[in-house]
Order: structure tokens, then C-alpha cells, then sequence
């Protein structure tokens, strides 16, 4: 297929320079980050509904507004990912107009990380980079190591040492060099900074940062095309760095831009763990400023303590009338547990945390039940399996016979009807 693009630069969010296209992050001159700017005018006759729906079953159909360089020819059917209406999950937090847009079955790695590394390793090909790295805490070092394999890129991914096994394993079966650094996100992150000075690579989330968070945006397209081109009122998505809820509303404002959906409000809900929930507090301060924190969360996905889009995003939930929450990390096993049983959908721990906070919003009156609601899950649950650790016990073997099988049914039914009335939903917390 021959992918049409608009033309893009980068441009600094505060002072307005421009800079063309460069492996660069900040501004020279105010230290603002840079971001990725269309020329809107210009998408309008190639961005429409028409040509989305001619376009692949993928991140690929939404080409025209992605800072891919001419000739690229991406091949990987990454993203376009299930909108399931929660019926089962609404009925028992209060919810009846409630959808899950499900990215822990995004390919080729099971978590929306493969968007945004789609995206950035296409622009590591265009600036010549021979290896390719991150800092991460387990869902984005699976995706490079995954890409960069198919791509024939070396690659060299450092996370915290203390991250999940699976998702280290993940890591280490593509054969990316991978370094554990004794530090948490943010210790691994500076060091990342002054690596790609240094070594000249491609880090997809530090030199390439902006075009790799325009991969996000496609998670915003996706949720408007699957509602029939209409804009939700009110998404509520998992923060670490605090970039994919930002650039989820800003696909919503391109999609309004250029006349594929009516305008409306729509709410943001950022969704956090509270061992490691900096945006969380801003927002419930009314701060423009993050207070780092020292993670302490079994959601080591969402585990930045001094997220870099952090401010930014504190902003943005507050000017759209949303929210931000936080819970435990008992509370976010219990959201882990609660989506899966009622909708079929093993997620992570930061699915947890969204499942969690979404029943809290409801608990609260923040978003009531009747409005159309997107929560936004990210990763798989095989990654995270270490977090369910004693919740459920290995059953007894049972002989192969009727007998016995009866036997144990009589026994398991009974040891269960004491617990019924224990059982509670996570919409009581």
C-alpha cells in the first residue's frame, strides 16, 4: 500500500520554534518538549472517513496523520483493537453505557507500547540509527526488542532490575541486549539521556520521543471509528509517563478539526496506582506542577515516579472536567480479577488500576451511569501473573472417575456458599 502523509515538523509546545525533523526531544532555548505539528489544512483531502475505511485493519489506515517518513512501507498489522461494550463488568459497578477498548491483544507484543515503537523505529530508520533502545518498565522493552528483531536493528533495552520475570523473558526471546540497572524508571531513564548523546542511538523514548508519542493518538482514532465516528463522554486511561491520555485528546481535536465528528466535551480520567500516583495528586491539588514520588507499586508498568508529560497532563484533565484517582494495590488485583470474570479479559496491573478506578468514578458520581464511557486497558495479564501470586491455590487431583468427579463438585459447592455473602465488588471500595 502506498501511504500518503501530511506534511509534519516538530514544534516546541511553549516558545512555538520549529525544527524541522530531527532525533530531538526539548528546545534548545526554553527546555520545553517538542511535539509533533500537521499541516491540518493540507490533511483534509486525504484524511477522511472514506480513505480511514479503505485503509488496512491496523494503525496503518490513520498514515496520513503519523509522522512516517516518505516510501515507508510498514508491514506489521499493529493495533485496531477490540471497543467491547461492558455489559457484564457495568452491571455490577453501575455502568450501563461502558466500553473497554482492549489493547492487551495488540500485536505482535500484547500491549499498546506496539503503536508508539511502530512509529518511532520508522523514524530510526529514516535518521540512520544502527541500534535502537529504551528505558522502560516492561511493555515498551518488549516491543523494541520485538520490532527491531523483524527490522534487523540491533537493540539495547535497560530496565529496572526488580521488574516482572515474564517481562524480562519477553524481552530476552528477541535477542535484544538487555541491561538491568539497580535503580528504579527514573534512575534508568537519566542514564538513557546521557546514553544516546553518547553512543549515538536511537532511544525511542528519549532523541525520538515525539514521533514515538504520536503512535498514541491512534487509540483516540480508533475509539471514534469503532463508535460510528462518535466521541465518547468521558475516557478514562492508566498514566506512567502521562503522554497517551494527552494524545488521545488529541486525536479527538484533529478528528473535530477536520469535520469526522461532531464536536462535543468530552472528560478525561487519569487512572493510577497509589504507590506511585504523582499526576493523581496534582490533579486533586489543582497543581500544574508534579511532586516526584518514590515508586512503591506492584503496577511496575505505571511505576514513573517524575513523569515527563505529568504537568501537562494534570492540566489538560482538569481544563476538560475530569478527574484523577488512585488506588491500592489490593484494589488493583481485585480490578485484575473483576474484568477477567466478567468480561473474559486478562489484563495487567495497570488494567487493574483502570478497572479500579473506573468503579471508583462510578462510586463517586464523577461519571454517572448512563453516559458512554471508554476505559482503556493496555497490557496483558501473562506479563503480570507474579501479582495473582496465592490467589489461587492448586487444587487437589481428582481420580478419573464419575463417583469421585460428583464428590468434589458436592464438596466444592459447599466449602463456596459460606463465601457468597463475603463477596463484594470492587465498586465498594
Amino acid at each position: 500500500m502506498n501511504y500518503s502523509c501530511t506534511a509534519y515538523e516538530l514544534k516546541c509546545n511553549e516558545c512555538g520554534k520549529r525544527f524541522g525533523n530531527q532525533p530531538l526531544s526539548a528546545c534548545p532555548d526554553c527546555l520545553a518538549p517538542l511535539e509533533v505539528a500537521y499541516d491540518l489544512e493540507a490533511a483534509r483531502g486525504v484524511f477522511t472517513r472514506e480513505a480511514i475505511a479503505a485503509g488496512p485493519p491496523s494503525i496503518w489506515r490513520y498514515a496520513a496523520l503519523l509522522p512516517i517518513p516518505a516510501g515507508h512501507q510498514p508491514d506489521l498489522p499493529v493495533g485496531f483493537t477490540p471497543l467491547i461494550k461492558a455489559n457484564n463488568l457495568g452491571k455490577r459497578i453501575g455502568a450501563t453505557n461502558l466500553y473497554i477498548k482492549n489493547d492487551a491483544v495488540c500485536f505482535p507484543t500484547l500491549s499498546f507500547k506496539d503503536r508508539v515503537v511502530s512509529v518511532a523505529l520508522a523514524n530510526a530508520q529514516r535518521f540512520g540509527f544502527e541500534t535502537v533502545g529504551c528505558s522502560s518498565t516492561g511493555n515498551l522493552a518488549n516491543s523494541v526488542a520485538a520490532q527491531a528483531a523483524r527490522l534487523g536493528i540491533k537493540a539495547c533495552i535497560l530496565v529496572p532490575a526488580e521488574l516482572e520475570a515474564a517481562k524480562i523473558l519477553n524481552t530476552q526471546v528477541y535477542g535484544a541486549r538487555l541491561v538491568r540497572i539497580d535503580g528504579n524508571y527514573d534512575h534508568v531513564n537519566r542514564l538513557c539521556s546521557q546514553i544516546a548523546d553518547e553512543y549515538n542511538w536511537g532511544f525511542v523514548n528519549v532523541n525520538l520521543r515525539p514521533y514515538y508519542a504520536e503512535g498514541s493518538k491512534t487509540v483516540g482514532y480508533e475509539i471514534a471509528e469503532k463508535l460510528g465516528w462518535r466521541l465518547p463522554d468521558n475516557v478514562v486511561v492508566p498514566m506512567a509517563g502521562g503522554s497517551l491520555i494527552r494524545k488521545i485528546r488529541k486525536a479527538f481535536q484533529e478528528l473535530i478539526y477536520l469535520g469526522l465528528v461532531e464536536e462535543k466535551p468530552v472528560r478525561f480520567f487519569g487512572a493510577q496506582a497509589t504507590g506511585c500516583s504523582p499526576i493523581s495528586q496534582a490533579v486533586k491539588l489543582g497543581n500544574d506542577f508534579i511532586e516526584p514520588q518514590r515508586p512503591n507499586t506492584i503496577a511496575r508498568s505505571l511505576a514513573i515516579g517524575n513523569p515527563a508529560d505529568g504537568p501537562a497532563a494534570s492540566q489538560m484533565i482538569r481544563a476538560t472536567g475530569g478527574w484523577a484517582e488512585d488506588v491500592s494495590d489490593v484494589e488493583l488485583v481485585s480490578g485484575m480479577q473483576e474484568l477477567a470474570e466478567t468480561e473474559g479479559i486478562f489484563t495487567e496491573t495497570a488494567g487493574g488500576v483502570t478497572t479500579a478506578v473506573t468503579a471508583r468514578l462510578y462510586a463517586q458520581g464523577r461519571i454517572s451511569p448512563d453516559e458512554l464511557t471508554v476505559a482503556c486497558i493496555t497490557g496483558n495479564g501473562l506479563k503480570t501473573t507474579d501479582a495473582l501470586a496465592g490467589h489461587y491455590p492448586e487444587e487437589r487431583a481428582v481420580r478419573p472417575r464419575l463417583a469421585d468427579f460428583d464428590a468434589y463438585l458436592r464438596e466444592l459447592d459447599g466449602a463456596a456458599e459460606p463465601e457468597l455473602a463475603a463477596i463484594g465488588g470492587i465498586h465498594a471500595n
